[in-house]
């Protein structure tokens, strides 16, 4: 195929309703810019049809690509495998989902060619979601720019352009619980944001429940802010000083107000407040550790087991 111009990172888990969709619109956007492309999808360990109807595609258009998990790793590292394996000067990475529309991808390129080494998407409104899930949201973009030490973008996700200088430097950086959004920050460069409105799934389901969200977001806090062990040793500073107040506070009542006053149940309750303190701190502190624990074992962050479309030795492939 020659030079590639750009690279489309898609990560697909169960997306066999809309991958055939999310394929031809794809290919409308960047045959329309009349420049060499290529769409790396990353099947992530899918259990439906995706993995089938992927080859298909690939057997049709040369410009389509596929990386198969052996098992299901993760969003996060699916986008990973994709920037790995990319070969564009530019990579755009976008969810198989179509709620984020590729036409805006245009716009991207646009802000690529003026000079921006990163753009990324910034979300003006998100159709089609729950009042909990666009409150939660929010309120996690806006804790996690304030706890990090390096600014992340509020209202974004990962659906973004990188430039290929970029890209190289994320795969210099071998993290293993990663959160692609608050590195691509970390490293710098020149940035900016195309603003968009993210639109319903076209069809199956949400592939981020409330447990992976969770996942997600202390990844991030855990990535790129140490506040919250500072904020554990703060609060339990508090709580011992609190404390101690208060057992003066009892035995003075008991010597001058009423000594047969009996502290028991309060003292119980502020026990209870007490412990429940020390068990969250400690609880921090077990999350930052199991990430020192993953770091330290050097297992690979996926494994492939399928790959089509690359040729036998497709650049930018590295075992990760």
């Amino acid at each position: 195929m020659g030079e590639v111009k750009y690279s489309v990172v898609i990560p697909a888990y169960n997306e066999e309703e809309v991958i055939e969709e999310s394929y031809r619109r794809l290919k409308k956007v960047m045959d329309s810019t009349g420049e060499p492309y290529e769409l790396i999808f990353v099947n992530d360990g899918s259990k439906d049809a995706t993995a089938e109807k992927l080859r298909n595609l690939v057997a049709v258009d040369g410009n389509v690509k596929m990386l198969g998990f052996s098992r299901n790793f993760g969003h996060q590292t699916a986008i990973t495998a994709g920037m790995d394996h990319a070969s564009g000067e530019a990579i755009l990475i976008i969810d198989a989902d179509l709620q984020d529309p590729p036409e805006v991808m245009l716009d991207m390129i646009e802000k690529w060619k003026a000079g921006y080494h990163v753009v990324y998407g910034k979300r003006l409104k998100r159709k089609g979601e729950t009042f909990f899930k666009l409150f939660t949201a929010k309120v996690f973009y806006r804790l996690l720019n304030a706890l990090t030490e390096v600014p992340i973008p509020v209202d974004t996700g990962d659906f973004r352009l990188i430039d290929r200088k970029v890209c190289d430097t994320l795969k210099s950086m071998p993290e293993r619980n990663r959160y692609v959004r608050g590195l691509v920050s970390w490293v710098g460069f020149k940035q900016t944001a195309v603003e968009y409105v993210r639109e319903e799934r076209f069809a199956g389901e949400t592939k981020y429940p409330l447990k992976k969200m969770l996942k997600l977001a202390f990844d991030g806090l855990s990535a790129f802010s140490y506040k919250p062990l500072r904020l554990s040793s703060i609060l339990g500073f508090v709580v011992l000083l609190l404390t101690a107040f208060y057992f003066l506070f009892i035995i003075i009542r008991n010597i001058l107000v009423d000594p047969n006053l009996s502290p028991l149940y309060t003292v119980a309750g502020f026990s209870f407040l007490l412990n429940g303190t020390i068990l969250l701190m400690i609880g921090i502190l077990g999350e930052y550790i199991s990430r020192i624990s993953d770091e330290s074992k050097g297992r690979p962050l996926y494994i492939i087991e399928e790959k089509e479309g690359f040729g036998p030795a497709a650049e930018g492939e590295r075992h990760r």
